[in-house]
Protein backbone atom coordinates (compact mmCIF):
# COMPACT_ATOMS: atom_id res chain seq x y z
CA UNK A 1 0.00 0.00 0.00
CA UNK A 2 1.33 3.73 -0.97
CA UNK A 3 -0.64 6.58 0.74
CA UNK A 4 -0.03 8.92 -1.54
CA UNK A 5 -3.69 9.18 -2.80
CA UNK A 6 -5.07 8.07 0.85
CA UNK A 7 -8.16 9.98 1.73
CA UNK A 8 -8.18 10.19 5.72
CA UNK A 9 -12.20 10.30 6.11
CA UNK A 10 -12.37 6.97 3.68
CA UNK A 11 -9.46 5.17 5.64
CA UNK A 12 -11.59 6.27 8.86
CA UNK A 13 -14.65 4.31 7.34
CA UNK A 14 -12.74 1.28 6.16
CA UNK A 15 -10.71 1.00 9.63
CA UNK A 16 -14.33 1.34 11.18
CA UNK A 17 -16.28 -0.81 9.02
CA UNK A 18 -13.31 -4.05 9.13
CA UNK A 19 -12.13 -3.37 5.68
CA UNK A 20 -9.02 -2.73 6.80
CA UNK A 21 -7.34 -3.23 10.33
CA UNK A 22 -5.25 -0.67 11.84
CA UNK A 23 -2.58 -3.60 12.04
CA UNK A 24 -2.91 -4.32 8.98
CA UNK A 25 -2.20 -0.78 7.86
CA UNK A 26 0.28 0.39 10.47
CA UNK A 27 2.05 -2.56 8.88
CA UNK A 28 1.87 -1.62 5.15
CA UNK A 29 3.61 1.29 6.61
CA UNK A 30 6.31 -0.25 7.98
CA UNK A 31 6.64 -2.61 4.41
CA UNK A 32 6.69 0.49 2.24
CA UNK A 33 9.33 2.63 4.42
CA UNK A 34 11.22 -0.83 4.07
CA UNK A 35 11.00 -0.66 0.34
CA UNK A 36 11.96 3.33 -0.25
CA UNK A 37 13.89 4.72 3.06
CA UNK A 38 17.04 2.68 1.90
CA UNK A 39 17.19 5.11 -1.29
CA UNK A 40 15.26 7.89 0.55
CA UNK A 41 16.69 8.10 3.95
CA UNK A 42 13.70 10.18 5.49
CA UNK A 43 13.87 8.44 9.06
CA UNK A 44 16.05 8.58 11.55
CA UNK A 45 14.26 6.55 14.29
CA UNK A 46 11.84 3.45 13.51
CA UNK A 47 8.48 2.86 15.87
CA UNK A 48 8.12 -0.14 14.29
CA UNK A 49 7.26 -2.64 17.40
CA UNK A 50 5.65 -0.36 19.46
CA UNK A 51 3.33 0.76 16.82
CA UNK A 52 2.27 -2.98 15.85
CA UNK A 53 1.75 -3.31 19.32
CA UNK A 54 -0.66 -0.20 19.39
CA UNK A 55 -2.46 -1.19 16.43
CA UNK A 56 -3.03 -4.37 17.90
CA UNK A 57 -4.34 -2.80 20.76
CA UNK A 58 -7.03 -0.23 18.92
CA UNK A 59 -8.15 -3.10 16.78
CA UNK A 60 -8.79 -5.06 20.19
CA UNK A 61 -10.30 -1.89 21.46
CA UNK A 62 -12.17 -1.19 17.99
CA UNK A 63 -12.58 2.29 16.13
CA UNK A 64 -14.33 4.77 18.03
CA UNK A 65 -16.52 6.82 15.72
CA UNK A 66 -15.29 10.16 17.21
CA UNK A 67 -11.20 9.52 16.96
CA UNK A 68 -10.74 10.39 12.95
CA UNK A 69 -7.27 9.41 13.74
CA UNK A 70 -7.41 6.10 14.99
CA UNK A 71 -5.21 3.31 13.78
CA UNK A 72 -3.26 5.47 11.32
CA UNK A 73 -0.01 5.58 11.00
CA UNK A 74 1.85 9.31 10.85
CA UNK A 75 4.97 10.38 11.14
CA UNK A 76 6.93 13.17 13.38
CA UNK A 77 9.77 15.53 12.76
CA UNK A 78 12.76 14.41 15.60
CA UNK A 79 12.83 17.79 16.90
CA UNK A 80 9.26 17.18 18.25
CA UNK A 81 9.76 15.79 21.68
CA UNK A 82 8.11 12.12 22.13
CA UNK A 83 7.79 10.12 25.68
CA UNK A 84 10.03 6.89 25.28
CA UNK A 85 11.10 7.46 22.05
CA UNK A 86 14.12 8.68 20.83
CA UNK A 87 14.38 12.63 19.71
CA UNK A 88 17.65 14.17 18.32
CA UNK A 89 16.98 17.54 16.72
CA UNK A 90 19.52 15.17 14.16
CA UNK A 91 21.79 16.19 16.46
CA UNK A 92 25.17 14.49 18.01
CA UNK A 93 24.12 16.96 21.41
CA UNK A 94 20.89 15.04 21.55
CA UNK A 95 21.98 11.88 19.81
CA UNK A 96 20.56 9.45 22.62
CA UNK A 97 18.22 11.69 24.16
CA UNK A 98 14.95 9.88 25.41
CA UNK A 99 12.29 12.25 26.49
CA UNK A 100 10.38 11.91 29.86
CA UNK A 101 7.24 13.90 28.29
CA UNK A 102 5.33 14.02 25.07
CA UNK A 103 4.96 17.45 23.30
CA UNK A 104 1.41 19.19 23.19
CA UNK A 105 0.50 18.15 19.48
CA UNK A 106 1.71 14.45 20.45
CA UNK A 107 -0.93 14.20 23.65
CA UNK A 108 -3.48 15.59 20.78
CA UNK A 109 -2.90 12.63 18.63
CA UNK A 110 -2.59 9.87 20.97
CA UNK A 111 -5.82 11.50 22.46
CA UNK A 112 -6.98 10.26 18.65
CA UNK A 113 -5.54 6.83 19.20
CA UNK A 114 -2.81 7.83 16.05
CA UNK A 115 0.09 5.38 15.34
CA UNK A 116 3.99 6.84 15.15
CA UNK A 117 5.71 5.31 12.98
CA UNK A 118 8.83 7.27 13.80
CA UNK A 119 11.02 10.42 13.96
CA UNK A 120 11.73 11.87 10.35
CA UNK A 121 15.44 13.99 9.65
CA UNK A 122 15.84 17.22 9.43
CA UNK A 123 18.41 19.49 9.71
CA UNK A 124 20.11 19.79 13.15
CA UNK A 125 18.37 21.72 15.51
CA UNK A 126 16.26 22.82 12.28
CA UNK A 127 18.30 24.97 11.36
CA UNK A 128 18.98 24.91 7.30
CA UNK A 129 16.92 24.36 3.87
CA UNK A 130 18.22 21.39 2.78
CA UNK A 131 18.65 18.50 5.39
CA UNK A 132 22.67 17.95 4.75
CA UNK A 133 22.59 19.39 7.96
CA UNK A 134 21.86 16.54 10.11
CA UNK A 135 24.41 15.38 12.23
CA UNK A 136 23.17 11.89 11.12
CA UNK A 137 22.87 11.67 7.14
CA UNK A 138 21.13 13.38 4.48
CA UNK A 139 17.65 12.60 3.44
CA UNK A 140 17.14 12.26 -0.85
CA UNK A 141 14.66 13.93 -2.82
CA UNK A 142 12.33 10.90 -3.90
CA UNK A 143 11.39 13.13 -7.33
CA UNK A 144 15.46 12.71 -7.65
CA UNK A 145 17.97 11.02 -5.53
CA UNK A 146 20.39 13.01 -6.04
CA UNK A 147 18.20 16.20 -5.32
CA UNK A 148 17.59 17.44 -1.93
CA UNK A 149 14.29 17.68 -0.26
CA UNK A 150 14.76 20.72 1.14
CA UNK A 151 15.02 21.85 4.79
CA UNK A 152 14.75 21.72 7.70
CA UNK A 153 11.78 19.13 7.44
CA UNK A 154 12.84 17.67 4.34
CA UNK A 155 12.57 14.03 5.91
CA UNK A 156 9.12 14.51 6.98
CA UNK A 157 8.12 15.61 3.06
CA UNK A 158 10.11 12.88 1.81
CA UNK A 159 8.51 10.49 3.44
CA UNK A 160 5.07 12.13 2.63
CA UNK A 161 6.16 11.95 -1.08
CA UNK A 162 7.81 8.58 -1.29
CA UNK A 163 3.69 7.28 -0.11
CA UNK A 164 5.26 6.16 3.50
CA UNK A 165 2.37 8.13 5.56
CA UNK A 166 -0.83 10.46 4.80
CA UNK A 167 1.09 12.97 6.73
CA UNK A 168 3.83 13.97 8.79
CA UNK A 169 4.15 16.72 11.41
CA UNK A 170 7.15 19.49 10.84
CA UNK A 171 7.78 22.98 12.16
CA UNK A 172 8.29 25.58 10.14
CA UNK A 173 10.64 28.97 11.55
CA UNK A 174 11.71 30.29 8.28
CA UNK A 175 10.06 28.13 5.42
CA UNK A 176 11.24 24.85 6.55
CA UNK A 177 7.40 23.44 5.91
CA UNK A 178 6.75 25.05 2.87
CA UNK A 179 10.52 24.56 0.92
CA UNK A 180 10.13 20.84 1.75
CA UNK A 181 6.98 20.77 0.25
CA UNK A 182 7.33 22.81 -2.52
CA UNK A 183 10.52 20.35 -3.24
CA UNK A 184 8.68 16.96 -3.05
CA UNK A 185 5.57 17.88 -4.58
CA UNK A 186 3.10 17.85 -1.58
CA UNK A 187 0.99 20.22 0.79
CA UNK A 188 2.72 21.73 3.58
CA UNK A 189 0.53 24.72 5.71
CA UNK A 190 2.64 26.97 8.25
CA UNK A 191 -0.38 27.77 10.72
CA UNK A 192 -0.49 31.36 11.98
CA UNK A 193 1.57 32.10 15.13
CA UNK A 194 -0.14 30.80 18.19
CA UNK A 195 -2.53 28.76 16.19
CA UNK A 196 -0.71 25.40 17.34
CA UNK A 197 1.31 24.83 20.74
CA UNK A 198 4.60 24.98 20.52
CA UNK A 199 5.63 23.14 23.96
CA UNK A 200 7.64 20.24 23.04
CA UNK A 201 8.83 21.18 20.25
CA UNK A 202 12.78 22.17 20.51
CA UNK A 203 13.24 25.74 20.23
CA UNK A 204 15.56 27.50 17.63
CA UNK A 205 13.52 31.30 17.23
CA UNK A 206 10.87 31.11 19.40
CA UNK A 207 9.15 33.64 18.07
CA UNK A 208 8.96 32.27 14.39
CA UNK A 209 8.60 28.55 15.32
CA UNK A 210 4.87 27.04 14.36
CA UNK A 211 4.39 23.48 13.94
CA UNK A 212 2.49 22.20 11.29
CA UNK A 213 1.21 19.31 8.88
CA UNK A 214 2.91 18.20 5.18
CA UNK A 215 0.38 15.92 3.70
CA UNK A 216 -0.76 14.15 0.52
CA UNK A 217 -3.82 16.11 -0.17
CA UNK A 218 -5.60 20.11 1.24
CA UNK A 219 -8.26 18.26 2.63
CA UNK A 220 -5.69 15.82 4.92
CA UNK A 221 -3.94 18.77 5.97
CA UNK A 222 -7.27 21.10 7.36
CA UNK A 223 -8.22 17.70 8.90
CA UNK A 224 -4.92 17.14 10.44
CA UNK A 225 -4.18 20.43 11.40
CA UNK A 226 -7.75 20.84 13.30
CA UNK A 227 -6.68 17.71 15.87
CA UNK A 228 -3.61 19.72 16.59
CA UNK A 229 -4.78 23.26 17.07
CA UNK A 230 -5.50 25.02 19.65
CA UNK A 231 -5.04 27.25 23.51
CA UNK A 232 -2.84 25.52 25.46
CA UNK A 233 -1.24 26.25 29.06
CA UNK A 234 1.98 25.21 28.43
CA UNK A 235 2.16 27.79 25.56
CA UNK A 236 1.76 31.48 26.73
CA UNK A 237 1.67 32.27 22.56
CA UNK A 238 -0.81 29.99 22.37
CA UNK A 239 -4.17 31.58 21.37
CA UNK A 240 -7.56 31.03 22.80
CA UNK A 241 -9.63 31.81 19.53
CA UNK A 242 -12.01 29.13 18.49
CA UNK A 243 -10.28 26.44 15.93
CA UNK A 244 -12.70 26.43 12.98
CA UNK A 245 -13.91 23.19 11.27
CA UNK A 246 -12.06 24.05 7.95
CA UNK A 247 -12.34 20.51 6.68
CA UNK A 248 -16.10 20.88 6.54
CA UNK A 249 -16.14 23.55 4.10
CA UNK A 250 -14.08 21.82 1.48
CA UNK A 251 -16.63 20.04 -0.39
CA UNK A 252 -17.93 20.25 -4.33
CA UNK A 253 -19.80 24.08 -3.19
CA UNK A 254 -15.85 25.15 -2.40
CA UNK A 255 -15.02 28.19 -5.12
CA UNK A 256 -12.48 31.42 -5.59
CA UNK A 257 -15.21 33.59 -7.88
CA UNK A 258 -14.81 36.82 -6.39
CA UNK A 259 -11.46 36.36 -4.62
CA UNK A 260 -9.29 38.88 -4.51
CA UNK A 261 -5.32 37.26 -5.19
CA UNK A 262 -2.38 39.94 -4.41
CA UNK A 263 0.85 39.30 -6.41
CA UNK A 264 3.22 41.34 -4.87
CA UNK A 265 6.15 42.43 -8.03
CA UNK A 266 8.86 40.95 -6.07
CA UNK A 267 7.57 37.81 -5.58
CA UNK A 268 8.19 37.14 -9.84
CA UNK A 269 11.12 39.42 -10.45
CA UNK A 270 14.42 38.27 -11.84
CA UNK A 271 15.56 36.52 -9.17
CA UNK A 272 12.94 33.36 -9.96
CA UNK A 273 14.02 30.96 -12.31
CA UNK A 274 12.25 31.11 -15.45
CA UNK A 275 10.83 27.53 -15.13
CA UNK A 276 9.65 28.54 -12.04
CA UNK A 277 8.07 31.79 -12.93
CA UNK A 278 6.24 29.61 -15.78
CA UNK A 279 5.19 27.50 -13.57
CA UNK A 280 3.54 30.06 -11.41
CA UNK A 281 1.97 32.08 -14.01
CA UNK A 282 -0.26 29.34 -15.21
CA UNK A 283 -1.62 28.94 -11.53
CA UNK A 284 -2.53 32.50 -11.33
CA UNK A 285 -3.92 32.21 -14.80
CA UNK A 286 -6.18 29.10 -13.81
CA UNK A 287 -7.20 30.75 -10.67
CA UNK A 288 -8.29 33.65 -13.17
CA UNK A 289 -10.58 31.38 -14.66
CA UNK A 290 -11.81 29.85 -11.98
CA UNK A 291 -13.20 33.76 -11.14
CA UNK A 292 -11.07 35.06 -8.82
CA UNK A 293 -9.52 38.72 -9.19
CA UNK A 294 -5.56 38.97 -9.74
CA UNK A 295 -3.83 41.73 -9.14
CA UNK A 296 0.06 41.90 -9.97
CA UNK A 297 -0.01 45.96 -9.55
CA UNK A 298 1.35 45.22 -5.78
CA UNK A 299 4.69 45.87 -4.42
CA UNK A 300 6.16 44.59 -1.00
CA UNK A 301 9.15 47.34 -0.78
CA UNK A 302 10.74 45.27 2.24
CA UNK A 303 11.05 42.23 0.87
CA UNK A 304 14.46 42.33 -0.32
CA UNK A 305 15.42 42.72 3.63
CA UNK A 306 13.85 39.57 5.18
CA UNK A 307 16.60 37.51 4.71
CA UNK A 308 19.08 39.46 6.68
CA UNK A 309 17.05 40.65 9.23
CA UNK A 310 15.58 37.14 9.29
CA UNK A 311 19.01 35.83 10.12
CA UNK A 312 19.94 38.05 13.00
CA UNK A 313 16.40 37.91 14.73
CA UNK A 314 16.30 34.09 14.73
CA UNK A 315 20.18 33.63 15.30
CA UNK A 316 19.96 35.61 18.41
CA UNK A 317 16.75 33.56 19.67
CA UNK A 318 18.77 30.37 19.08
CA UNK A 319 21.62 31.63 20.59
CA UNK A 320 19.92 32.48 23.40
CA UNK A 321 17.84 28.85 23.45
CA UNK A 322 20.86 26.23 22.64
CA UNK A 323 22.53 27.84 25.82
CA UNK A 324 21.16 25.24 27.97
CA UNK A 325 23.17 22.66 25.56
CA UNK A 326 25.80 23.51 27.74
CA UNK A 327 27.09 19.34 28.94
CA UNK A 328 25.88 19.24 32.38
CA UNK A 329 22.13 19.41 32.28
CA UNK A 330 21.49 17.02 29.63
CA UNK A 331 22.71 15.52 26.23
CA UNK A 332 26.29 15.19 24.71
CA UNK A 333 29.27 15.94 27.42
CA UNK A 334 32.77 15.83 25.87
CA UNK A 335 34.60 12.88 27.29
CA UNK A 336 37.53 14.28 27.25
CA UNK A 337 36.99 17.47 29.15
CA UNK A 338 38.82 18.20 32.42
CA UNK A 339 37.63 21.02 33.88
CA UNK A 340 34.43 23.00 34.16
CA UNK A 341 35.42 25.71 31.18
CA UNK A 342 36.42 22.75 29.18
CA UNK A 343 33.10 21.02 29.76
CA UNK A 344 31.08 23.98 28.39
CA UNK A 345 33.51 24.56 25.35
CA UNK A 346 34.48 21.17 24.53
CA UNK A 347 30.80 19.60 24.50
CA UNK A 348 29.40 22.30 22.46
CA UNK A 349 32.37 22.24 20.00
CA UNK A 350 32.04 18.84 19.65
CA UNK A 351 28.67 18.43 19.92
CA UNK A 352 27.34 20.65 17.47
CA UNK A 353 27.43 21.02 13.77
CA UNK A 354 29.02 23.80 11.63
CA UNK A 355 25.55 25.41 10.53
CA UNK A 356 24.38 25.42 14.47
CA UNK A 357 27.76 26.97 15.64
CA UNK A 358 27.58 29.49 12.90
CA UNK A 359 23.94 30.82 13.82
CA UNK A 360 24.69 31.09 17.97
CA UNK A 361 27.80 33.02 17.01
CA UNK A 362 26.04 34.99 14.84
CA UNK A 363 23.18 35.60 17.75
CA UNK A 364 25.45 36.31 20.19
CA UNK A 365 27.18 38.82 17.99
CA UNK A 366 24.12 40.42 17.22
CA UNK A 367 22.84 40.81 20.77
CA UNK A 368 26.36 42.01 22.55
CA UNK A 369 26.32 45.41 23.68
CA UNK A 370 28.47 46.90 21.37
CA UNK A 371 26.38 45.74 18.09
CA UNK A 372 22.37 45.54 19.62
CA UNK A 373 21.57 48.34 18.22
CA UNK A 374 23.48 48.31 15.05
CA UNK A 375 21.96 44.55 14.61
CA UNK A 376 19.16 42.87 16.47
CA UNK A 377 17.38 46.64 17.24
CA UNK A 378 17.64 47.51 13.38
CA UNK A 379 16.64 43.78 12.20
CA UNK A 380 13.52 44.32 14.80
CA UNK A 381 12.46 47.24 13.37
CA UNK A 382 12.58 45.91 9.70
CA UNK A 383 10.45 42.75 11.05
CA UNK A 384 7.80 46.04 11.91
CA UNK A 385 7.74 46.89 8.38
CA UNK A 386 7.81 43.76 7.06
CA UNK A 387 4.53 43.30 8.97
CA UNK A 388 2.93 46.52 7.66
CA UNK A 389 3.54 45.23 3.98
CA UNK A 390 1.57 42.27 4.34
CA UNK A 391 -1.15 44.13 6.36
CA UNK A 392 -1.74 47.17 3.58
CA UNK A 393 -1.44 44.39 0.67
CA UNK A 394 -4.11 42.11 2.75
CA UNK A 395 -6.21 45.02 3.66
CA UNK A 396 -7.33 45.21 -0.11
CA UNK A 397 -6.72 41.12 -0.96
CA UNK A 398 -7.72 38.23 0.36
CA UNK A 399 -4.63 36.48 -0.47
CA UNK A 400 -1.29 36.98 -1.29
CA UNK A 401 0.16 34.29 -4.20
CA UNK A 402 3.98 33.52 -5.51
CA UNK A 403 6.63 30.63 -5.75
CA UNK A 404 6.90 29.00 -2.76
CA UNK A 405 10.84 28.99 -3.82
CA UNK A 406 12.40 30.50 -6.74
CA UNK A 407 14.02 27.47 -7.87
CA UNK A 408 13.14 23.52 -7.68
CA UNK A 409 15.10 21.33 -5.76
CA UNK A 410 19.51 21.23 -6.23
CA UNK A 411 21.16 18.95 -6.45
CA UNK A 412 23.14 17.47 -2.84
CA UNK A 413 26.41 18.98 -2.13
CA UNK A 414 26.04 22.32 -4.62
CA UNK A 415 24.93 25.13 -2.35
CA UNK A 416 26.10 23.60 1.50
CA UNK A 417 29.65 24.80 1.32
CA UNK A 418 27.64 28.61 0.72
CA UNK A 419 26.12 29.59 3.12
CA UNK A 420 24.69 33.27 1.53
CA UNK A 421 23.43 31.06 -1.20
CA UNK A 422 21.34 28.92 1.11
CA UNK A 423 20.17 31.40 3.37
CA UNK A 424 18.83 33.58 -0.28
CA UNK A 425 16.59 30.39 -1.17
CA UNK A 426 14.41 31.54 1.93
CA UNK A 427 13.83 34.68 0.47
CA UNK A 428 9.96 34.02 -0.41
CA UNK A 429 8.86 32.35 2.78
CA UNK A 430 10.83 33.81 5.64
CA UNK A 431 8.84 37.49 5.82
CA UNK A 432 5.56 35.26 6.27
CA UNK A 433 7.36 34.12 9.88
CA UNK A 434 8.69 37.92 10.30
CA UNK A 435 4.66 39.44 10.51
CA UNK A 436 3.20 35.36 11.96
CA UNK A 437 0.97 34.59 8.75
CA UNK A 438 -0.19 31.43 7.93
CA UNK A 439 0.68 30.51 4.59
CA UNK A 440 0.47 26.61 2.34
CA UNK A 441 2.81 25.33 -0.10
CA UNK A 442 1.04 23.10 -2.83
CA UNK A 443 1.81 21.42 -6.07
CA UNK A 444 1.57 23.95 -9.25
CA UNK A 445 3.50 22.09 -11.49
CA UNK A 446 6.79 21.09 -12.80
CA UNK A 447 10.11 23.11 -13.88
CA UNK A 448 11.92 19.87 -16.17
CA UNK A 449 10.13 17.06 -14.33
CA UNK A 450 10.87 18.81 -10.64
CA UNK A 451 7.96 20.33 -8.58
CA UNK A 452 7.22 23.54 -8.19
CA UNK A 453 5.25 25.22 -5.26
CA UNK A 454 2.44 27.73 -5.08
CA UNK A 455 2.97 29.38 -2.35
CA UNK A 456 -0.82 30.85 -0.86
CA UNK A 457 -0.26 33.48 2.32
CA UNK A 458 -3.10 34.74 4.07
CA UNK A 459 -4.55 37.00 6.99
CA UNK A 460 -4.00 35.85 10.72
CA UNK A 461 -6.13 33.15 12.04
CA UNK A 462 -7.80 32.55 8.43
CA UNK A 463 -6.41 29.32 7.14
CA UNK A 464 -9.81 28.91 5.93
CA UNK A 465 -9.31 31.18 2.76
CA UNK A 466 -6.08 29.73 2.51
CA UNK A 467 -7.52 25.86 2.44
CA UNK A 468 -10.40 26.79 0.38
CA UNK A 469 -8.17 28.32 -2.62
CA UNK A 470 -5.72 25.15 -2.31
CA UNK A 471 -8.79 23.03 -2.44
CA UNK A 472 -9.88 24.37 -5.54
CA UNK A 473 -7.00 24.40 -7.28
CA UNK A 474 -6.02 20.82 -6.40
CA UNK A 475 -9.58 19.40 -7.20
CA UNK A 476 -9.13 21.33 -11.10
CA UNK A 477 -5.51 20.03 -11.70
CA UNK A 478 -3.59 16.77 -11.30
CA UNK A 479 -0.36 17.73 -10.39
CA UNK A 480 -0.46 16.32 -6.65
CA UNK A 481 -1.99 13.05 -8.07
CA UNK A 482 1.55 12.67 -10.18
CA UNK A 483 3.81 10.87 -7.78
CA UNK A 484 7.58 9.99 -8.16
CA UNK A 485 9.30 6.82 -9.59
CA UNK A 486 10.48 5.24 -6.41
CA UNK A 487 10.16 1.58 -5.07
CA UNK A 488 7.95 -0.29 -7.56
CA UNK A 489 5.65 3.15 -7.41
CA UNK A 490 4.35 4.17 -11.47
Amino acid sequence: MKFNETDLTQLHEDLQTKKISAKELTKAAFDRIKETDDDVKAFITLNEDEALKRAEAIDNEGIAADKLLAGVPLAVKDNIVTKGLKTTAASKMLENFTPIYDATVIEKLNAQDFINVGKTNLDEFAMGGSTENSAFFTTHNPWDLTRVPGGSSGGSAAAVAAGDVIGALGTDTGGSIRMPSSYNNVVGLKPTYGRVSRWGAIAFGSSFDQIGWITNSVKNNALLTEIISGQDDHDMTSSDRQVPNWAVNLNENTNVKGLKIAVPKEYLDEGIQPGVRAVINNALKHFEELGAIIDTDVSMPHTKYGVPAYYILASSEASSNLQRYDGIRYGFRAPDAKTLEEVYVKSRTQGFGDEVKRRIMLGTFSLSAGFYDAYFNKAAKIRTLIAQDFANVLKDHDLIMGPTGANPAFEIGSEITDPKTMYMNDILTVPVNMAGLPAMSLPAGFDNGLPVGLHIIGKAFDEQTIYNAGYVFEQTTDFHKQMPKLGGQD
